[in-house]
């Protein structure tokens, strides 16, 4: 499975998980109906992200400005988590790979206003973190 389909259908999970408290395996079983992909990345990305949900959690609440994440659209929260755990956890992917492919998972899944405002969240996290490095 390519890396961009994995997001995608990680961000299709986590919504689910999310949204509806559906149980992970029924999650991945759901994206991956009628697939003969290998979904071990897709995996990787969904357990990844909901292990570290506390962690990542707490990050993206610092760069949030003007609100909460529990009032931010449950799709653009999922694709949140997913690009920030990648950035945390996944040193092998470069930052602006991640930053782009949620970018055009937003655009693909979410509102017109959305990439923008996601773009602005994650933006603001690579500063920092270049800023902290630096």
């Amino acid at each position: 499975m390519k890396r961009r389909t994995a997001r995608e259908k990680a961000v299709q999970c986590l919504f689910q998980i999310d949204m509806a408290d559906v149980q992970v395996e029924d999650a991945l079983n759901l994206v991956m109906e009628d697939s003969e992909e290998d979904p071990s990345y897709l995996r990787y990305l969904v357990e990844g992200t909901l292990k570290h949900q506390q962690e990542v959690d707490a990050e993206i609440r610092k760069f949030l400005r003007g609100w909460q994440l529990e009032r931010i659209a449950n799709v653009d929260r999922a694709i949140l988590r997913l690009a920030f755990f990648e950035i945390m956890y996944e040193p092998d992917v470069p930052d602006k790979v991640v930053m782009n492919e949620a970018i055009e998972i937003a655009k693909l899944f979410s509102d017109e206003q959305s990439h923008r405002y996601i773009n602005g969240v994650l933006s603001s996290f690579l500063q920092s973190r270049q800023t902290a490095q630096a």
